[in-house]
């Protein structure tokens, strides 16, 4: 009877649909797992597909590449430790999201996923069907039960395969990111090692697929909730674990515990995650954004430098007449400060060419909003004519504030490929470049360290500048009451009373309400960015588009 078990634990990155790639990695972790003389290697949920793969994992063409691409993995882990993967399951023609188990050259075991995520970013009652709570499965003499992802957040799967016998618990994820997250896993892996006596290996994945991250931070608890080890957050990584047979049973030998960053640093390694690996999966190496001066492209132009290099980044300002001195002197400050390419493309030439072209229709109408959004949508024009001559993806810049409300013109300053600030509220934009700037600095940042975005842009009043002299507060209210309305509104779903009870005016509160509604259509067609909070414009707040309920309240 074995009285060890080494485990090496693969928290990777996979490319969704690049099921020879995730195949080379994962044959790669194994081959690190041989050589550490490891008993098993485990990989994370649906790891040969990537994840979140949503409808396209019912393509059969596609799972069916997928169930071939982890068979042919059997004869090549032949001889050395166990693999555990992720990918679709077929049974009785019902597909499954499963856990496959290699050992000996074959199949070993096969785990299908029993609780089905059906809330956020999830929709696996769409795509899956539920399996039936199984048992253990053995690796040696040793046995291992495997609850996949959800089926760990409910007591019933993990106490079912503590009573049929598990040594341990091997809990295989696709777990995103979003604030607080960690902890919020860690008290519900908790509550299962109360709950069965049992050591639990927490395993999860790393890297951006569209809107979500996935952080990473796998870890592992002793019984009664002992911190053992501790992956770090948002990093590749191939750790070995060794587990001890004791006369109390099973124990994994402490280890590592990786520094975990605060919220801030977490948030900001989450926006320069998602944008490189959104632009490394989809092919692009380089973008672009309008620098305005403004403090939302300061951000964004900085998360762009971190994430892909200043020699990936093109800054292009575009004035009007409207345009301050000091947005001019900002933005080339900072360009420089970030070491990235900056052009001047004024559009007073181009402006005026439209303004004629529409005069004759135009006659006998004042000049209003239509004349403003001309300006935005003429950079917009002029900022894709550049992506499509160069090959750089356009990136947008409206904050979580400017997008619930509809500050931002839709086929101008939305057009583009990807936004990473697109889920960070305006006084949060504030928090986080002050972080940026206070030398915080790590290996994952491209850019330079330091005071990269000048105090000048962080200390001026947001502005639009599409008039004269205008300011952001001549629309909206102040930032931080938007902000705080928003908050209860969008993330807390809660009512005009309530927020009226938490000592906002009724009336800002219902207009805020109103635009929030009345911009539905602008976020359906907005770019994708970075989800950092659990309701993020995308799957994780679904409203109609057309919808003439207001809270009466």
């Amino acid at each position: 009877m074995s009285d060890t078990f080494r485990l090496t634990l693969a928290q990777l990155n996979p490319v969704l649909g690049d099921l020879a790639g995730n195949a080379a990695k994962a044959l790669n972790a194994w081959d690190e797992g041989r050589k550490a003389g490891a008993d098993m290697v485990a990989l994370t949920e649906m790891f040969i597909t990537g994840y979140n793969t949503q409808d396209l994992v019912m393509k059969p063409a596609f799972h069916q590449a997928a169930i071939a691409a982890i068979e042919a993995l059997a004869p090549q882990t032949a001889d050395g430790p166990a693999l555990g993967i992720g990918g679709p399951v077929v049974q009785d023609g019902q597909l499954f999201n499963g856990y496959y188990v290699l050992k000996g050259g074959k199949v070993s075991a096969t785990v299908l996923k029993h609780h089905l995520p059906n809330e956020t970013v999830f929709d696996e009652v769409r795509v899956f069907s539920s399996g039936d709570i199984g048992g253990p499965y053995s690796v040696g003499d040793v046995r291992i039960g495997s609850p996949i992802c959800e089926d760990a957040w409910h007591e019933d799967v993990a106490e079912t395969l503590a009573e049929t016998g598990a040594d341990f618990l091997l809990v295989p994820n696709g777990s995103p990111y979003f604030r607080g997250k960690m902890e919020v896993r860690q008290n519900m892996m908790v509550a299962r090692v109360v709950e069965t006596g049992l050591p639990l290996i927490y395993l999860n994945m790393v890297g951006g697929q569209d809107d979500q991250v996935f952080d990473g931070g796998s870890f592992v608890l002793n019984p009664h909730g002992e911190l053992a080890v501790q992956l770090p957050v948002f990093d590749t990584a191939i750790v070995h674990i060794d587990l001890d047979r004791t006369p109390e049973g099973w124990r994994v030998r402490p280890g590592e515990l990786a520094h975990q960053p605060d919220a801030m640093e977490q948030d900001y390694r989450c926006m320069v995650e998602a944008l490189r690996d959104y632009c490394g999966k989809t092919g692009f190496g380089k973008v672009l954004l309008g620098l305005s001066g403004g403090i939302d492209s300061a951000l964004v132009a900085t998360i762009a430098v971190d994430a892909l290099g200043a020699e990936n980044v093109r800054c292009v300002m575009l004035p009007s007449e409207y345009t301050s001195q000091g947005s001019l002197d900002d933005a080339k400050d900072i360009a420089e400060r970030l070491g990235c390419r900056y052009d001047y493309v004024p559009i007073a030439e181009g402006r005026q060419a439209i303004t004629n072209t529409l005069a004759p229709l135009f006659a006998g109408t004042k000049p209003d909003l239509t004349e403003e959004n001309i300006q935005s949508r003429l950079r917009g024009l002029l900022l894709m004519a550049l992506s499509n001559k160069f090959g750089e993806m356009l990136l947008t810049t409206g904050n979580k504030s400017e997008v619930a409300v509809g500050y931002a013109t839709i086929y101008g300053d939305m057009a583009g490929g990807y936004n990473p600030i697109k889920d960070m509220y305006k006084t949060r934009v504030f928090e986080c470049c002050r972080w940026r700037n206070a030398n915080h600095h790590a290996d994952w940042m491209a850019g330079p360290a330091g005071e990269v975005i000048p105090v000048t842009i962080i200390d001026k009043p947001p502005s639009a500048e599409l008039r004269p002299d205008q300011k952001d507060e001549d629309s909206l209210p102040p930032y931080p009451v938007l902000d705080a309305i928003l908050e209860m509104l969008v993330d807390g779903e809660a009512s005009v009373a309530d927020c009226v009870a938490a000592g906002f005016e009724r009336d800002t509160v219902k207009r805020v309400e109103h635009l929030l509604y009345i911009s539905e259509y602008k976020r359906f067609q907005s770019a994708p960015g970075a989800r950092l909070s659990p309701r993020a414009f995308w799957l994780d707040r679904r409203y109609p588009i057309a919808n003439r309920w207001r809270d009466p309240s």
